[in-house]
């Protein structure tokens, strides 16, 4: 299937699959198919198991990823080489698919993504129709996640909109209570990387300089914050597993054989 015989995806929501070839630390990891099915094939079933969005569109720009969601019956669009990040490709699909409202971007290497969690999304965008863009969280259930930067963490107001974003342990609990249970009531959450998006902030954040902060904890939606935009914030219970190395590709290919 070539992207100018892409179904016609309806209107409303669209999730968008940023899907690159190279990876640093797991090379190629979008076509590993230890399972008999590639990475990117399993998260793109799991996100068409959403029942709220319209469709699903991978987006990418190598020549190889576009043969594999062809062989497996999926959507794509072919993407700039020059885009810097999975929004960047997010928002050139978004220019391109002008019936869409709302653009929900989901990771390639979250072969384990809820759809529960992105129906949750689509429903924050239609119960908050004054909001540009919202995201997910999660409680955080160990110390050591709490410690390791990889676990990007968050803090809301009560209005549940984000305050900040960092890699580092926020919030900083000054008189912690060496008898209390860990995280119970919950003060630290986990960001989930996925993200729905409205057209028009889209393609405004698209437009904009990195941000000071952005910058310092390599996390680019300090870069909404910091333009003065919003970001609503709601919380799920459970996080999928990203893949970012052979041992999370591995722990992955085990629960796959273990589910049958």
């Amino acid at each position: 299937m070539s992207p100018s015989h892409s179904r016609v995806i309806p209107p409303q929501c669209i999730v968008v699959i940023p899907a690159r070839y190279a990876s640093t630390r797991l090379p190629h990891k979008m076509l590993l198919r230890e399972t008999g099915k590639s990475l990117l094939q399993h998260t793109y079933e799991a996100a068409c198991q959403a029942k709220r969005p319209a469709g699903v569109v991978i987006a990418t720009d190598h020549a190889e990823i576009a043969h594999e969601v062809a062989n497996f019956g999926g959507d794509f669009l072919m993407t700039s080489p020059d885009c810097q990040s999975g929004t960047d490709r997010v928002a050139e699909v978004a220019h391109r698919l002008t019936q869409a409202d709302v653009f929900i971007n989901v990771q390639g290497d979250e072969p384990e993504i809820s759809p529960v969690s992105i129906d949750r999304l689509v429903a924050l965008m239609e119960h908050n129709p004054a909001a540009g863009m919202s995201t997910l969280c999660t409680p955080i259930r160990t110390p050591d996640q709490l410690t390791n930067p990889a676990c990007v963490k968050v803090v809301f107001n009560a209005r549940g909109r984000a305050l900040y974003f960092s890699r580092s342990s926020i919030p900083f609990v000054r008189d912690a209570d060496p008898t209390q249970q860990f995280n119970q009531p919950p003060v630290y959450f986990q960001h989930l990387g996925l993200y729905a998006y409205r057209r028009d902030v889209l393609l405004n954040f698209a437009t904009l300089p990195a941000s000071s902060l952005e910058q310092c904890e390599k996390l680019e939606q300090l870069r909404v914050l910091q333009s003065g935009n919003e970001i609503l914030i709601d919380v799920v219970e459970h996080a999928s597993s990203g893949i970012d190395t052979v041992e999370d590709y591995a722990a992955f290919v085990a629960r796959r054989r273990k589910a049958g």
